[in-house]
């Protein structure tokens, strides 16, 4: 063997061996998150949300930023916000937030609409740092999101496609409340739960900003089933389940 073909067999074999250190690390690593999710979802088992009193009802409000509705369809997500609440208080430290590296370039106006640019998505974590990041805040803590199903069904192909396990964190629709004070109303935006509540429309279409608009929503709504006299959540789903 040549020196020429010498120097190149040993070029060969480092990227080799780097190449299947890295893949040991990967998989040690994806091994570990799935191990996390699955302690979760024991957790979450454990979790009686429903018999908790509304003042002590803990849960993680949160929104998702997206190319667009249908994940199946190739839509994904590019920021994820949420914030912490107990009972009808959000908290004032306990927030989340994150952009999500775009595998590739989003519309001109998905950027408009979220003042998000691609240059600020080329530099993001990948969605597979973020979702681990995203349930190590979350911990076993009820979701609660408004328009729930666009979250839920992210959520679902997110966890299907990076960590093969199902999305099992329950998620409670803000509208679920809403019908405390309107018992046929099905869904309203955003904006118009906000001007049922007067609350400041501020940050819209920011995935933090649009969570703690929510987390405001669902408190108002909390403290206005608590002055109707239910103690939990329990008991406000048989009382609606009764008036459908």
């Amino acid at each position: 063997m040549g020196m020429n073909d010498m120097i190149q067999f040993f070029r060969q074999m480092s990227g080799r061996l780097g190449s299947n250190i890295y893949a040991g690390v990967q998989g040690q690593t994806n091994m570990q998150n799935i191990s996390f999710i699955r302690q979760l979802q024991k957790e979450m088992k454990e979790n009686n949300c429903l018999d908790t009193h509304l003042e002590e009802l803990q849960v993680v409000v949160f929104d998702l930023e997206t190319t667009g509705f249908y994940p199946e369809k190739g839509d994904h997500v590019i920021s994820i916000g949420a914030i912490k609440m107990t009972g009808s208080q959000p908290s004032k430290t306990e927030t989340f937030y994150s952009l999500v590296h775009s595998p590739q370039p989003i519309s001109n106006e998905i950027s408009t609409l979220t003042n998000i640019t691609n240059e600020e998505l080329r530099s993001a974590p990948f969605v597979s740092e973020v979702l681990m990041e995203f349930y190590k805040f979350v911990k076993n803590q009820t979701l609660v999101a408004h328009h729930a199903k666009h979250e839920q069904s992210f959520m679902q192909k997110l966890s299907w496609d990076l960590l093969k396990t199902r999305f099992e964190h329950r998620i409670i629709d803000t509208s679920f409340l809403l019908r405390l004070a309107n018992p046929v109303l099905k869904s309203i935006p955003l904006e118009d739960a906000c001007k049922e509540c007067g609350i400041e429309v501020i940050n819209r279409h920011h995935a933090l900003g649009d969570a703690k608009l929510t987390a405001y929503i669902w408190g108002h709504y909390l403290e206005l089933a608590q002055s109707m006299g239910y103690k939990n959540l329990r008991e406000v789903y048989e009382y609606l389940a009764k008036i459908r």
